[in-house]
């Protein structure tokens, strides 16, 4: 289990120093830092846009807007102007997307996820954090091909690389739905951080093409 411990530390003003994006909000989210332990969304990545909150290959989101049509409804729109591409957990489809019998484990219905994900692509997520100290954490995913992934804290490693199994199942007889079935990487990390208010950045480091739906961290039992 990769395990670092964070050098940075909060500023006089409790923000993260030198850091130029925001937590995330809109008409439903209220927004604010979201709070460890307990679950970090990805797709509630900062607001700051390209370069500055998140970087991806290209500007369109092919989620929202494009495998999603604009309906006027909020999930199928969610942050429809941006580059980072997202979707969400679909149940009860003719022909079923994320409520298959390949699952490892079984999503929550509407769980929004960052997706079509490429190496070299980032995205921050500020968080507060109470209380200092050692924290696991699990990620919920899909991957068809395997990845690995990279974590720091106020511009500095914090936890890589993160290796990802393979999510693919050859019983599925449908080739696009191995991008639909979802595990929990359980303890994929151990790291330790410090209290306050501070910059989680999630990088994609090789292989790409995965769903990332959320961290979930907790206070370590070791």
């Amino acid at each position: 289990m990769p395990i670092a411990r964070a050098q940075a530390a909060p500023s006089s003003s409790g923000e993260p120093a030198a850091h130029a994006s925001r937590p995330f909000h809109d008409q439903q989210y209220p927004g604010g830092p979201q709070t460890i332990p307990g679950k970090v969304q990805c797709a509630y990545y900062d607001l700051g846009g390209e370069g500055v909150a998140y970087h991806d290959t290209d500007a369109v989101n092919h989620g929202s807007g494009e495998l999603n049509p604009l309906d006027g409804s909020y999930l199928n729109g969610f942050r429809v102007n941006e580059g980072v591409d997202i979707s969400y957990v679909k149940f009860g489809r003719a022909t079923p997307v994320d409520d298959n019998p390949y699952n490892v484990v079984q999503p929550t219905a509407n769980q929004l996820y960052v997706g079509w994900t490429h190496p070299g692509e980032w995205f921050n997520l500020t968080v507060q954090v109470p209380q200092a100290g050692r924290y696991a954490m699990d990620l919920l995913y899909t991957s068809q091909h395997g990845g690995e992934t990279g974590l720091d804290l106020d511009g500095k490693p914090l936890a890589s690389p993160l290796k990802l199994q393979s999510t693919a199942n050859p019983a599925d007889p449908l080739a696009w739905r191995q991008w639909h079935h979802w595990n929990l990487a359980r303890n994929l990390a151990e790291v330790e951080l410090p209290s306050g208010v501070h910059v989680l950045t999630v990088h994609i480091v090789a292989e790409g093409d995965l769903n990332l739906a959320y961290l979930d961290f907790r206070r370590s039992q070791n």
